[in-house]
């Protein structure tokens, strides 16, 4: 073969694994998100198990690499790439659906070893273990090229999945795509590794490479020392925590636009690429000062309005990881060792990346009252600085004093933060309880999930049973539970907030109440009093809508409010044609199903037409605009199968149709397009 071609099978091999890496990930996390509530807590496990297979992977690949010839190599690896076609087509399996009552972690990550486990570990080996095969070979000085060609890889299946993949094909069309990919991955590596084995079964010497191609920062026979190994992991750690902590902080506090948790994770991605493809992108004599500059702005943002609101909150972040991590990542590339510790560095850089996504990810929201992760670790940076200037007095005290800056203004939003009257923050996001109003009739308690309202009420005596924010009499909602037939009524809650539709309880009615978070009932119970002041009778289940009304007899409810969008985040396996099929199993023949789609970036009013179309249901709009002082604008979708239904007062006065795009596909368990309904 011609260098030129055996280059090219390296860097299709490598190219080929990340693209499938991070294409699996939504992939297999969008298959059984339906199957265990389409909560965040499903997407967090799924994190969890990616981030300790690439660690796996990576240790594999260090270890191999070091104890192992390369023709042994060869042969071991060879023969579990031809096992873990076995896992084809990766479709998860049926029987790994919940039956109800038990804790979903381990059966979604037992789900994940059955469906992915060995795939996803090879995939994850590929890197580290293809490029010390590459150091083997003549031109293996410009071996950490190929880590940057692996991040390119990574940043267009992020790029690739919502943008061209899902809007365009079914999960089990993806499922089969990718599962083909794989068997091409498949030839792929096990010719790499064949090649290698026969060609060169020894390291030789190489040169150094001319330009600008990043080259071992030590000799192959020098040993990194000790600071330097800590360095490796501290570095990543901390670029892997600002990762996750700005995309908490952009899609919480700044704007919870569907698909800008892109935006960070390819910001990131990029400054790996850059850090790695060569050593002419990060200049300390550029990067270093301005990265200083927006050090300071981000924190002074976290405690000041201009670091919430969208037109400049959303740049400054966006801007300020990009530098971070650029300085976070060229200083790793800087410390890159020889070819003999190639593997290792590559260990510690994942071990690094999964510490600073698991403090964030997992042990932030059971120990942080918010998302005070983002200053925290703007500090800690500060402090990183100190560690790698340590040889110079004057960047010692520059880190130390930034450090100290970061601290201040954190400090300032902690100030800020101790005026509301509760916060509190667990798996499902962060809350607080805010009261605003001077005189004793104008107090008014908020709960706010992130930036989002999430229901309100007055505290006076005289005033605290009426219904404001999105639900008030004039709502959609408010509407059809007004128009319910006369006599004891039966109503579903799906999604509690303060709990204001409970004020509508009239004396033999039933509120059944689906929640997910047992935080929100707490909530509800010592800080708000609807629920005890209503005349209905409460009924609380603490499960996911969904998966709760799949599993019980059908409960003949008058009136079923779908409400369960934390602000503009769509569950989408609530407003599917599995779901609506569901729903209507529990309605009365006269029932009305009441969605809540108020949302500024999506027509969700378009996608429940489409739904009630495909079933051949009757419709009515009602777009809330009220002139009362603590009544927000709403927009709610209701849904019956009889027509009369919905002719009923007081809905037949506010309603308006709304017909179903022709173009637009229904959502299912197996499709949906958040990019049609863009608004």
């Amino acid at each position: 073969m011609q260098p030129a071609s055996i280059k090219a099978l390296f860097a299709g091999t490598i190219f080929l694994s990340a693209f499938l890496l991070f294409l699996v990930q939504p992939l297999v996390a969008k298959q059984i998100l339906p199957w265990f509530g389409g909560s965040a807590a499903v997407w967090s496990v799924c994190m969890v198990f990616f981030q300790v297979a690439l660690l796996a992977g990576y240790a594999y690949a260090d270890w191999i690499s070091r104890r192992l010839q390369p023709r042994t190599q060869a042969k071991l690896h060879g023969a579990l790439l031809l096992a873990s076609l076995a896992f084809m087509p990766v479709l998860a399996d049926a029987s790994w659906k919940p039956g109800g009552g038990e804790e979903p972690t381990l059966r979604i990550l037992g789900l994940l070893v059955a469906t992915i486990g060995l795939p996803y570990f090879l995939l994850s080996t590929t890197g580290p273990l293809v490029q010390a095969w590459i150091t083997r070979t003549p031109w293996g000085a410009q071996v950490y090229r190929y880590f940057s060609l692996s991040n390119l890889a990574s940043l267009a299946a992020l790029l690739c999945y919502p943008v061209l993949i899902e809007p365009r094909s079914t999960v089990q069309q993806q499922a089969w795509a990718w599962s083909a990919g794989y068997g091409a991955f498949v030839l792929l590596c096990s010719a790499t590794a064949f090649y290698v084995a026969a060609r060169w079964p020894a390291a030789i010497e190489v040169v150094a490479p001319s330009g600008d191609a990043p080259a071992p920062a030590v000799s192959p026979e020098t040993k990194p020392r000790l600071i330097d190994q800590l360095l490796w992991l501290l570095l990543p750690a901390l670029g892997s925590w600002l990762l996750l902590a700005v995309t908490n902080h952009v899609t919480q506090n700044v704007a919870p636009v569907p698909f800008l948790w892109v935006l960070p994770l390819s910001v990131y991605l990029l400054t790996f690429i850059l850090s790695f493809e060569s050593d002419r992108w990060y200049r300390r004599a550029v990067v270093l000062p301005l990265t200083a500059a927006m050090l300071a702005l981000c924190a002074y943002g976290l405690q000041d309005s201009i670091g919430s609101h969208l037109r400049t909150g959303l740049p400054i972040y966006l801007v300020g990881l990009f530098l971070l991590c650029l300085c976070l990542h060229g200083e790793t590339a800087r410390l890159r060792p020889g070819p003999s510790y190639l593997t290792r560095f590559y260990l510690m850089l994942s071990l690094g990346g999964a510490a600073g996504g698991a403090l964030v990810g997992l042990v932030a929201p059971h120990v942080l009252p918010t998302f005070y992760e983002l200053g925290i670790g703007l500090v800690l940076c500060a402090l990183a600085a100190a560690l790698v200037w340590r040889h110079r007095r004057m960047g010692v005290l520059a880190s130390l004093a930034m450090a100290a800056c970061c601290g201040w203004f954190l400090a300032e939003e902690l100030r800020d933060d101790a005026r509301a009257r509760r916060m509190d923050r667990n798996f499902y996001g962060a809350m607080m309880v805010v009261d605003s109003g001077i005189l004793p009739d104008d107090r008014v308690r908020r709960l706010y999930h992130g930036a989002t309202l999430h229901g309100e009420q007055y505290l006076s005596p005289a005033n605290r049973r009426w219904p404001g924010s999105y639900y008030s009499s004039s709502s959609g909602v408010g509407r059809a539970i007004e128009a319910a037939p006369a006599g004891p009524r039966r109503v579903g809650l799906i999604g509690l907030g303060a709990g204001t539709l409970a004020a509508y309880g009239r004396p033999g009615d039933v509120y059944r109440v689906y929640e997910i978070n047992p935080r929100v009932f707490e909530l509800a119970d010592t800080e708000f009093s609807y629920l005890r002041d209503s005349d209905a009778r409460i009924e609380r289940v603490l499960a996911d809508a969904r998966l709760a009304l799949e599993r019980e007899a059908p409960q003949g409810f008058d009136v079923l409010a779908v409400d369960a969008f934390s602000a503009d985040s769509v569950p989408a396996h609530l407003l599917t044609v599995q779901a609506m099929d569901i729903y209507l199993r529990h309605m009365k023949p006269g029932g009305v199903i009441a969605f809540h789609v108020s949302n500024r970036y999506l027509h969700l009013d378009t996608v429940v037409a489409k739904l009630a179309q495909v079933r051949g249901l009757h419709t009515a709009l009602i777009d809330d605009t009220p002139d009362e002082i603590d009544v927000e604008r709403s927009i709610w979708m209701l849904v019956a199968r009889d027509p009369q239904a919905l002719e009923r007062e007081p809905v037949r006065s506010a309603a308006t149709q709304h017909e179903a795009a022709a173009d637009l596909a229904p959502w299912t368990d197996d499709f949906n397009n958040l990019f049609s309904v863009l608004r």
